[in-house]
């Protein structure tokens, strides 16, 4: 099943549409072995010594971290609501018989152009990435459908773009002490107010949640 990407995705009080294409995505079917070091599942949230304006108090929900680099997505970024039908529609996908609207976020300065669903783990399809058994990551437009027909996933969000590193570059960027980590919570993911987040989240790390 192809992935999900935007050729141009634009916002501006919400998030028009200009045109789309899909791609499919490098993206694992199933979460590597576990390993101790590996920050999956876990929150990179930015300190105050990141300097970087990209990612200025983000907290970013690692999905994958091994020693070839790191993929995570930014939850604290959001950029409106769209419905559902013209996110299908923009894809190519079958639009007929679906409602409401997704939530979309800006998830990562890298290729803004595709798109991701986070989703709360009790659904799943062959190309879902299960991050940690609460959290779930899919890319098939197939979820968007089965969210406007109401039997998807019970939480979501809808992120275009990700967050990478290459090999040992998180490692340097966590020694020089401008993101801390801690577990993930779905409450910050799904239900927390939006310009909590990071403020939360930081609160957590103090806390040694």
């Amino acid at each position: 099943m192809p992935s999900m990407r935007f050729r141009h995705v634009v916002a501006a009080l919400g998030v028009l549409l200009a045109s789309a294409t899909l791609a499919i995505a490098a993206l694992p079917k199933t979460a590597p072995e576990p390993d101790s070091a590996s920050l999956a599942g876990q929150f990179l949230v930015a300190t105050p010594d990141n300097g970087d304006p990209r990612f200025y108090h983000t907290v970013i929900l690692m999905v994958l971290h091994n020693k070839e680099g790191a993929f995570g997505i930014i939850i604290n970024r959001p950029a409106g609501k769209h419905p559902v039908a013209d996110l299908l529609k923009a894809f190519g996908a079958d639009a007929s018989g679906v409602s409401g609207d997704v939530s979309i976020y800006f998830g990562g300065p890298v290729d803004p152009g595709a798109g991701f669903v986070l989703h709360s783990a009790e659904y799943s399809r062959d190309d879902t990435l299960d991050i940690d058994g609460r959290v779930a990551l899919t890319t098939a437009p197939v979820v968007l459908r089965d969210i406007g027909l109401g039997r998807g996933p019970a939480r979501s969000i809808v992120a275009f773009g990700y967050a990478g590193w290459g090999p040992a570059q998180l490692e340097d960027e966590l020694a020089r002490g401008v993101w801390v980590t801690v577990p993930e919570d779905p409450k910050l993911v799904f239900d927390d107010d939006r310009a909590n987040v990071w403020t939360d989240a930081l609160a957590l790390h103090k806390t040694g949640r």
